[in-house]
């Protein structure tokens, strides 16, 4: 039996949406703002990404005013059941918060999961089809919404730091390009692409693989003062 193709991209895309809304409203909890910093920073986890590429696109007002109605309104009642329950519980949101930090890495790869290979698509069907268009507005769609939201905050962008993030986002992205290209059923070259991209990010998560840096400058300094 095949799938109705709208109906399970609908899915992924609330999803995703749902996801990353539980993600950013858990980080503006942790930088204490109040219920309007939780939704607000729900809402730029979300659909920044999907903003940032369509301002790049340039094709006309973002889908974010026009089609993502019921999308809306599932980010604003995650982003306020997650500031609720945190009030509620909070001595217990503390006591857990590595748990918490932990299970919304999880969280957040879900997110870039579903987002990864819908940017792509996204671009695909505006015209935007050449490889490196499509796979670049995928990990834009991907990753912009989490840079928006760390910039906003005040802190270094997640991506630019920590994990193999924007290279989970950039192989689901690229597998679901190539799968498209090779004109495979859309729901199954987007399920593939997805699964690429949570693989990598929770296999990162768990193994606590990290791009290499330049300088390690708190080992460094750990050493110096050692020293001292």
């Amino acid at each position: 039996m095949e799938l109705d193709f709208s109906v399970f991209f609908n899915v992924l895309s609330y999803i995703g949406v749902i996801s990353f809304a539980i993600s950013g409203a858990i980080v503006a909890i942790d930088e204490e703002t109040d219920v309007f910093g939780v939704v607000f920073l729900s809402f730029i986890t979300a659909f920044g990404g999907g903003l940032l590429r369509d301002i790049i696109l340039n094709e006309g007002l973002p889908h974010f005013f026009v089609d993502y109605g019921g999308l809306i309104i599932a980010c604003f009642v995650t982003s306020l059941a997650v500031f609720f329950f945190a009030m509620i519980f909070k001595r217990r949101f503390v006591e857990d918060e590595n748990l918490l930090d932990r299970i919304n890495n999880y969280i957040d790869a879900v997110g870039i999961a579903v987002f990864s290979v819908s940017g792509a698509k996204i671009a695909i069907e505006m015209g935007y089809d050449t490889p490196f268009i499509a796979i670049f507005m995928g990990v834009t769609t991907c990753i912009g919404g989490g840079i928006l939201r760390d910039i906003i905050v005040g802190g270094v962008p997640f991506v630019l730091r920590k994990r193999i993030y924007a290279l989970a986002c950039l192989a689901g992205s690229s597998v679901y390009y190539l799968l498209w290209y090779l004109q495979v059923p859309d729901d199954a070259a987007m399920l593939i692409g997805a699964l690429v991209t949570f693989t990598v990010r929770v296999l990162a998560t768990i193994f606590r693989w990290n791009m290499p840096k330049a300088i390690k400058f708190s080992e460094l300094r750990k050493e110096k003062s050692e020293k001292q």
